[in-house]
Order: structure tokens, then sequence, then C-alpha cells
């Protein structure tokens, strides 16, 4: 299975996710944008990065690159995100149908890669482990976006 199938299918996952929690989504066309996907939360746009995590055989654990990657036939090029051009960035983990849910801002703080521990090793919690499925964090920043929309507006006005 190559990466842009995997990708996809970690798109269909993100979807499913959403939609069983009663939220809206919307899909760019084209690829040219630095998200994958948008959740529509109460009337609220929140901007989805969706990333496959692969199982790394030597360490034991999942991991993701977290940088952008644009291909062509000549070469291939990484490039780190900018804390604007997403929300959240959710990473799959295919074969245990589980997503860690990231801020942006955690997400481009790493290195260029995360690891993630599903095992019952010895050793202490990672700092990703709060993100196992944290799909409430995405809930608290679409009520805080529209509580900033509501208050900005006044009675009588209107605001574009």
């Amino acid at each position: 299975m190559d990466t842009k199938l995997k990708g996809d299918i970690a798109e269909q996952a993100a979807i499913l996710h959403a939609l069983k929690r009663g939220w809206g989504v919307l899909k760019p066309v084209g690829d040219r944008l630095p998200y994958d996907l948008a959740f529509d939360i109460q009337r609220t746009l929140i901007k989805i990065q969706v990333k496959n995590a692969w199982f790394d055989e030597p360490s034991g654990n999942y991991v993701v690159d977290n940088r952008r990657t644009k291909t062509n036939r000549r070469f291939m090029l990484r490039e780190v995100y900018n804390p604007s051009d997403f929300d959240f960035a959710l990473v799959y983990i295919e074969s245990l149908d589980l997503f860690y849910i990231f801020p942006v801002e955690v997400f481009v703080s790493y290195g260029s890669e995360i690891h993630f521990v599903e095992t019952d090793k010895q050793q202490r919690k990672p700092r990703s482990a709060k993100y196992r499925n944290a799909w409430e964090l995405i809930v608290q920043v679409a009520e805080c976006k529209e509580k900033l929309v509501h208050s900005s507006i006044e009675v009588g006005e209107v605001s574009l």
C-alpha cells in the first residue's frame, strides 16, 4: 500500500469519527491547501490536517513525520508547518483505529517526527499520551471560537 492510499484511509477514518460525533465535514477540492478537512462544529469551522502513523520495528513505536511533504517525479520537499496552516493535526494509527489529536502549536513544536508508545513498556508516559483520542480538545476550541465571534457582534451591527 503506498503512502497516498494510507493517507486517504486516514482521512476517511477521520471523517467517520467526526460524523459519528454529529459534526459536519468539508473537504477542499485538490490538495493545495495546508489542511485536509474542516469540521463544522455548531457552525464553527475547525481546519484539520490528517497524518498516518507507521510502525517502526526497531523501536516498537508508531511514528509520524510532522512536516509537509510535497513530491513530484524529480524530488521530495519537506517543510515545517506554520501555526496558521490548520487548527488540529489528527494522527491516525490504523491497526488500532486510534487518533492522536494535537493542537497545531503542539504538533509543530516537535522535531521532525513524533513517536507514539502503544505497548506496556516500563517507562514514563510520553508527552503525546495526553492527546490520545482527545476529541474534546476540538470541541473546546470550537466553543471558544464561537464565543469570540458572538461576543464581537453587537445588536444591530454586522460583522464581515
